[in-house]
């Protein structure tokens, strides 16, 4: 009976995720052929061997890690920070709740359109406010011109885009955290400080984790913002992972060395969810 209920889901799941996940890695093996009248070679590893001695691929890489320490840590801290000020009873806790998830319910193509009107070079919105509003500097910043601007500024993007998400998690574990463990730890003197790090903290771990892994995740997984804020420039300066396969897949059509470099990719962010779970894991037992 058990399987017969989670059949529905599990013949969707197979059909729409397990057959495409399988394919993809039979299509990594071969130097594919988008044509049906020409056969595909099979050429074994030879596509992960060229991902790995990839500069571009290994550029994109680096790119996604400098955008995950420019915006993870920034966002959980952000997410964490208001929704401890928005669990206590205040006056429009409600709306602010909502105002801080309409980014996360908002369509990556016209926030990303956004930004990227924002930190236009010539009459952007950030260079008006720093040259002509603060008198910071007597020429504006191309911010999606160069490398480091350009992910400084993906990386405000996927801040703002995030915070919320985080925020609403924050606040559905905190409210298992008992009042009894805030009220003892006053008890014997403890401030805010001290009850949100030997209290707080400890009563969200396993949610603080959940958060992690999710947004290192999606750190690595980052694409519509970059495709449509720097196209991976100038010169693929700018390129993640996911911009470099779909570039690879849909514009050269090499389908099998994008499908690699994806595998490729898998591996990487299960050894870095991995650690995460490992690290945390130990931290816990150790707290015990």
């Amino acid at each position: 009976m058990p399987w017969a209920f989670a059949a529905p889901g599990l013949i969707l799941f197979l059909l729409t995720t397990g057959y495409p996940l399988v394919r993809s890695l039979q299509i990594s093996f071969y130097k594919w052929s988008v044509l049906p009248t020409q056969a595909s070679t099979f050429i074994g590893l030879d596509n992960y061997v060229r991902a790995l001695a990839d500069p571009q691929f290994w550029t994109s890489v680096v790119n996604a890690g400098v955008y995950l320490l420019m915006s993870i840590p920034a966002t959980v801290a952000l997410g964490l920070f208001f929704a401890v000020l928005l669990q206590k009873k205040m006056p429009g806790r409600t709306l602010f709740r909502v105002l801080f998830y309409i980014p996360v319910v908002t369509s990556w193509v016209v926030v990303s359109l956004l930004f990227k009107f924002l930190f236009t070079t010539d009459n952007g919105a950030v260079n008006w406010f720093i040259t002509d509003f603060l008198s910071l500097s007597d020429h504006a910043v191309p911010w999606l011109e160069q490398r480091w601007t350009g992910l400084i500024a993906i990386s405000l993007l996927g801040i703002w885009k995030n915070v919320g998400w985080c925020l609403v998690v924050f606040l559905a574990s905190l409210g298992g955290v008992g009042e009894e463990l805030y009220e003892a730890a006053a008890l014997d003197g403890a401030n805010a400080w001290h009850k949100f790090v030997h209290v707080t903290l400890p009563g969200i771990r396993g949610t603080l984790l959940f958060v992690l892994v999710l947004q290192v995740i999606g750190a690595f997984n980052v694409f519509p913002s970059v495709l449509l804020m720097t196209n991976g420039g100038p010169a693929g300066s700018t390129e993640v992972p996911l911009t470099y396969m779909y570039k690879q897949a849909f514009s050269f059509l090499d389908f099998g060395y994008g499908s690699a470099m994806s595998f490729i990719l898998a591996i990487f962010i299960f050894v870095v969810s991995f650690a995460q779970f490992k690290f945390f894991g130990e931290k816990k037992e150790a707290l015990r």
